[in-house]
């Protein structure tokens, strides 16, 4: 594994890719942090801000399969590279108009708007990408690495653009801080732009051309017709489904109603949540060998896990308890993450990559407000432990029916593009 990680370091794609991608995901998070804060300057709605956020993110829903088709059809790096160069003549914009004090809801909205439809493109080209850039050999650590920077950016990012922002009780509109926050990340978008334009991908068989909605069937119809790879689908469907919405719903619930100290308290298990993350990313990256004998195995192992875990969380009544709880399970996840991405990636033909990892991150994305909702639903009645309760009962359900009725478990780290 040193040799691996000796090559993977070497391989100068590899290097262009993770120097660009640090940064641009770093400012990221500069504009996660201040977009919210600029809404609250124009508005102390928060149906106002519900509907900022939402429309970053609704593009991204309906239009990735779109984005999946297009990335097949030109290649990754291309769509790449426009999207980015987009969303810095966005994100410019945005600096400007905050800078000035020209900024209003209605721009707001138009640019979230106009943001989130380009990351509909940009998400299955970043996936796509690394298969063409790195040798099949490379492909889980250079997964492990970029997925840890990921991690590790959303750790550190946020603290960097607060101190950027400012942190007075009053948003300063007209004060530079946002404008700056803004501008950075077009900045971050740029200089990725450039250092994705050093990296050179392999040559690739180039799909036959066909209507748009025609080559997103024709992948639906691939996913379908490989068992292993449907079995898959709809598996992690269920798992973020029943997973997703006690994280992002629950958990704050409980930590209004138990916990002392309220949101602090929720912040340290977040962070204790993504810490763990991280550490999973980096050994699966780095260690991957560190698993049971097939990859559906190590799956099913690792969400039964996942199941105790929620069984214990609902008594939980300290902070340091769910921290303690947290920590091991994002790194369960970090590590089945990085190893059920690059298996995908070896998995799924190169001209239909794109397509396929779009359905993927739709089937996982799309499901998110949908769980979200649900949990929100079911607190009303249930309680918390109730609600953590059955959530790993559906859980280990879910790992159960796996096991026993789909081919999950005989699915093997070692597979390649099908042909």
């Amino acid at each position: 594994m040193n040799d691996a990680r000796r090559d993977l370091f070497r391989n100068t794609n590899f290097r262009w890719l993770i120097g660009g991608g640090a940064l641009s995901m770093l400012g990221d998070q500069f504009t996660l942090l201040a977009l919210p804060w600029l809404v609250m300057g124009l508005s102390r709605d928060p149906l106002v801000l519900g509907t900022v956020l939402a429309l970053g993110s609704l593009p991204r829903a309906l239009f990735i399969l779109v984005g999946g088709a297009l990335v097949d059809r030109y290649s990754p790096r291309r769509v790449l590279v426009l999207t980015k160069w987009i969303n810095v003549g966005l994100l410019g914009l945005l600096a400007a108009l905050t800078a000035t004090g020209s900024i209003t809801l209605w721009g707001v909205y138009a640019l979230t708007l106009a943001i989130g439809l380009a990351t509909a493109f940009s998400y299955p080209a970043g996936s796509a990408i690394l298969p063409q850039a790195v040798p099949a050999a490379l492909i889980q650590p250079a997964n492990g690495v970029l997925m840890g920077a990921r991690q590790l950016v959303m750790l550190l990012g946020p603290v960097l653009a607060g101190l950027l922002v400012g942190s007075g009780s009053e948003p300063a509109l007209q004060g530079h801080g946002l404008a700056l926050a803004f501008g950075f990340d077009a900045l971050s978008f740029a200089v990725s732009a450039w250092t994705l334009s050093k990296v050179t991908t392999a040559p690739r068989e180039t799909p036959a051309d066909q209507a748009m909605l025609g080559a997103i069937a024709e992948s639906l119809r691939s996913c379908w017709q490989d068992h292993e790879l449907r079995a898959l689908f709809l598996y992690f469907a269920a798992i973020a489904f029943f997973v997703g919405g006690p994280i992002q719903v629950a958990l704050p619930v409980l930590a209004a109603e138990r916990l002392p100290g309220g949101a602090a308290a929720l912040g340290v298990m977040l962070a204790a949540h993504g810490l763990g993350a991280l550490a999973g990313m980096a050994i699966s990256g780095l260690k991957p060998q560190w698993r049971l004998s097939t990859l559906g195995g190590t799956v099913l192992l690792i969400d039964s896990i996942a199941g105790a875990v929620f069984l214990v969380f609902g008594h939980v009544h300290a902070t340091w308890q769910g921290a303690l709880l947290l920590l091991p399970l994002g790194a369960l996840g970090g590590f089945v993450q990085v190893a059920v991405y690059s298996w995908l990636q070896r998995r799924i033909p190169p001209e239909m990559l794109g397509r396929s990892m779009a359905l993927f991150m739709f089937i996982v994305m799309g499901l998110a407000p949908l769980a979200s909702a649900a949990a929100g639903a079911a607190l009303r009645v249930l309680d918390v432990t109730q609600l953590f309760t059955a959530a790993a009962v559906c859980l280990l359900g879910v790992v159960a029916l796996g096991a026993l009725f789909t081919p999950i478990r005989r699915i093997d780290y070692l597979e390649t593009a099908a042909g």
